[in-house]
């Protein structure tokens, strides 16, 4: 493989991974086949295309990327549409365009990771208050309230039992690697089409574990029974959905979005996982894919 990135492929790399996860069905999510919770796709693809440049900024350290990317969201959208993407493309990208670092991406992101400071961690926390995300709360050590203290990795960790963006700080990004590429690729293997694949991958991390965003806005309990009517529905997704179990999935997607229930994380790592994706493949054609 072949790093560092352009700047160009690695804003390309963003954008497409933003738009495959929209045109996807995910239950609980937005997407082109349904909108919900007050937003549609209008509203991601906006934030999508204001945050790429600062993704993709070579010139910025991790907290910047951070910071421009979700103050330009919510400049379009006036909504917290992609917190957590961000939090999860500012690492891969900057581990993309380093130019040191090694030719396999989760290695350049392991020495990306060490590498934050307070400054990134300032940065972050400020572009989580400007997000406010749902069911934030306080915390005694490193809240985002308050001046950052520790690096964001430190922050990271002691976040990461209650926040699975958190947790792939502190694991260097090990749903997305050791989880998510190895179903996405299984899923591509078994489906008709990319978006096919893709709602497999989103219904696998939904089946994984409690999505955060769900604990956070309605608890444990109602995250975890999320968690166990994904695992009931596998064969309708495993190892990826047909047109005959279409049906099924539109309909736990319109149950979710009628019990006001979002599984954004999910959305954040699958987006995640199709941005790392782009990146590695783009890496190996050394230009866009």
């Amino acid at each position: 493989m072949t790093f560092p990135l352009s700047r160009d492929a690695i804003e390309s790399a963003f954008v497409a991974a933003c738009h495959a996860e929209l045109n996807a069905l995910k239950p609980g999510n937005v997407h082109v086949h349904s909108a919900g919770h007050g937003m549609d796709i209008h509203h991601f693809e906006r934030a999508a295309a204001a945050a790429a440049p600062f993704i993709a900024d070579p010139s910025l350290t991790v907290g910047a990327r951070i910071l421009g990317a979700v103050k330009a969201s919510f400049a379009v959208t006036g909504l917290n549409t992609n917190l957590g993407i961000v939090l999860l493309a500012a690492p891969l990208s900057a581990a993309a365009d380093m130019s040191e670092g090694g030719s396999n991406l989760r290695d350049r992101l392991a020495h990306v990771l060490d590498k934050l400071d307070r400054a990134d961690a300032a940065d972050a926390f400020e572009a989580i208050v400007i997000a406010n995300p749902a069911g934030l709360g306080r915390a005694e050590t490193g809240d985002v309230n308050g001046p950052a203290t520790v690096t964001l990795l430190e922050a990271m960790a002691l976040a990461a039992d209650r926040d699975r963006i958190a947790t792939a700080y502190v694991t260097c990004f090990e749903d997305l690697f050791d989880l998510g590429l190895p179903e996405l690729y299984a899923a591509r293997r078994a489906a008709t089409n990319e978006g096919m694949a893709i709602t497999a991958l989103h219904m696998r991390y939904l089946s994984a574990f409690p999505d955060s965003h769900i604990v956070r806005k309605h608890g444990l309990n109602v995250a975890e029974s999320v968690q166990n009517e994904a695992r009931i529905a596998a064969p309708f997704w495993h190892p990826a959905p047909t047109p005959d179990t279409w049906m099924s999935l539109l309909a736990l997607d319109k149950s979710l979005k009628d019990r006001g229930i979002n599984p954004g994380t999910t959305a954040d790592l699958v987006v995640g996982t199709l941005f790392a994706d782009v990146l590695i493949r783009q890496s190996a054609t050394n230009g866009p894919v």
